[in-house]
């Protein structure tokens, strides 16, 4: 899908990063069906893109998103399809995207918009930003991943008082808990999330991607299982030009100039 024809998103590609911009500002970035629709086009499109070789999702405006469209009508109601058919597919695209992702998350990133963050592989937050499960507050559970994520990473505990009471994660206490990389100035996020992944779009994108998707089964596998996927995947890094390039380059004593080949 050309840029031209996003609505609610910006997609725009440069020096190697594509950065996916949520763009309702006037309801936080707010996921309705379209904007859920021309996310997964955009993902899909960076996929496929061998110029792209790094991604950055952020938000227009004061919010990096509220979660789902409370004022979608029925339509968002339907539950278990709207969650099976437009949520799940989103986060997979993301954990299954063979390039890293960054989060950039300015503001508040409330519901389903904490679920897209943390499905990224790091995540940049701006000071004042605040993870929120909001989803206790209009007597629903969480979805798109996120009890997954929090029970991992925070403890049943933790996550079970966040979940329940809805209470915001500021930016420094996630950190802390290790669910965001790094804390910047609201005014410097962009800046910052585009120099890490220009960083990312500079190395070697395969094995980063082959990196991404052992880091992804290492969550649930048995050791016997991991060992074997490391060793096949390291085989199919070992034949990339990068390899070459990364060998040639401690040969020699100089930086490698990796071409995500």
């Amino acid at each position: 899908m050309p840029n031209a024809a996003y609505e609610t998103i910006r997609f725009d590609v440069a020096d190697g990063v594509a950065t996916i911009t949520l763009n309702r500002p006037d309801s936080l970035n707010a996921l309705n069906a379209e904007m859920r629709r021309e996310l997964l086009a955009a993902l899909k499109s960076a996929a496929r893109d061998d110029a792209v070789r790094a991604v950055v999702i952020t938000g227009e405006g004061r919010g990096f998103c509220s979660g789902a469209d409370l004022r979608g009508g029925s339509e968002e109601r339907d539950f278990r399809r709207v969650v099976s058919d437009e949520y799940n597919p989103l986060i997979r695209a993301i954990r299954n995207l063979p390039k890293p992702i960054i989060a950039a998350v300015n503001g508040v990133a409330a519901g389903a918009g904490v679920s897209l963050a943390l499905a990224c592989d790091l995540v940049y937050a701006a000071d004042d930003a605040r993870l929120l499960q909001a989803f206790v507050r209009i007597g629903l559970v969480p979805d798109s991943g996120s009890t997954r994520t929090l029970v991992r990473a925070l403890g049943r505990h933790r996550a079970a008082q966040l979940i329940f009471t809805g209470e915001p994660l500021a930016a420094a206490a996630a950190h802390a808990a290790g669910l965001v990389n790094e804390v910047v100035p609201g005014a410097a996020l962009a800046t910052e999330a585009h120099a890490a992944a220009a960083r990312l779009a500079a190395g070697p994108t395969r094995a980063i991607g082959y990196a991404k998707r052992l880091i992804n089964h290492a969550e649930d596998a048995l050791l016997a299982e991991s060992l074997a996927m490391e060793a096949d995947l390291q085989e199919l890094a070992g034949r990339t030009e990068d390899h070459q390039e990364g060998v040639a380059a401690f040969s020699e004593k100089r930086d490698p100039r990796f071409l995500g080949r």
